[in-house]
């Protein structure tokens, strides 16, 4: 299991570290903002009170059992295991089932427990997080299946669409417009970015000129560097994909 998702013990007002945070990144996601310092004061203490009684926990500040699973309530939702399909419809039904509970950063730029989930413990500036995103919701895939990965699980962008050349499952632009557009709904999108790819999602649905898609590490602007986890309509210009 993720480890941030694992009861480690009460947690209480005066205890600092890495578990502190994870209660202050928690509470934040659930929409009740705190400042993220590692650090249990009165603060932290009146926000898990708050968040208690809206959820009718008794209200005592404290961190038990209870109230961490509440708090990680979204993140293991996400995770819950679909009835076995095709693998592209289950690439996507698992992106609706992640945005449907606002995957998204806290703390800093690609910080926070969902990152962290996508990118197997890592976050920071230096991990953007599109391509653990989309590798993370293929695993999950194909776990359901028990069927192995058709590309390696990986962070970056240009290691998945070599991988994909590799697998000869690669669609470059120049052969999208002779292809069957349904045939791309479930499939992965790599935005071309100076001869390698800087942003990649997956998608949902393929019209004649639009793609729907489900990105992680954008936003409403269309960022590569984005906080959340977004839907997104896009052209195929400037556009590669991996087969499923």
């Amino acid at each position: 299991m993720f480890k941030d998702l694992e009861f480690k013990g009460k947690v209480k007002r005066g205890d600092i570290g890495k578990q502190v945070t994870l209660i202050q990144e928690l509470l934040c996601l659930n929409n009740v903002n705190v400042v993220i310092d590692g650090l249990f004061g009165p603060a932290t203490e009146q926000a898990i009170r708050m968040y208690q009684k809206a959820y009718g926990i008794a209200a005592d500040g404290i961190v038990g059992k209870d109230t961490f699973e509440r708090l990680t309530f979204q993140i293991k939702s996400a995770l819950e295991p679909l009835e076995p399909i095709s693998l592209p419809e289950m690439v996507v039904a698992y992106a609706r089932q992640h945005l449907r509970f606002h995957p998204r950063e806290v703390g800093g730029q690609n910080r926070g427990p969902w990152v962290r989930l996508y990118m197997d413990g890592k976050q920071g500036i230096d991990w953007p997080w599109c391509a653990g995103f989309v590798s993370f919701i293929l695993k999950q895939a194909c776990n359901s299946l028990s069927i192995p990965m058709p590309i390696k699980p990986t962070p970056s962008c240009y290691m998945m669409g070599m991988d994909a050349i590799d697998k000869k499952i690669f669609l470059p632009e120049t052969k999208v417009k002779d292809f069957e557009r349904e045939r791309l709904t479930g499939c992965i999108f790599l935005v071309q970015k100076g001869g390698s790819w800087g942003h990649t999602g997956i998608v949902t649905a393929a019209e004649d000129h639009v793609i729907h898609t489900i990105e992680g590490n954008t936003n409403d602007s269309g960022s590569r560097e984005g906080y959340e986890v977004c839907r997104r309509i896009r052209s195929y210009d400037n556009k590669d994909f991996i087969l499923l």
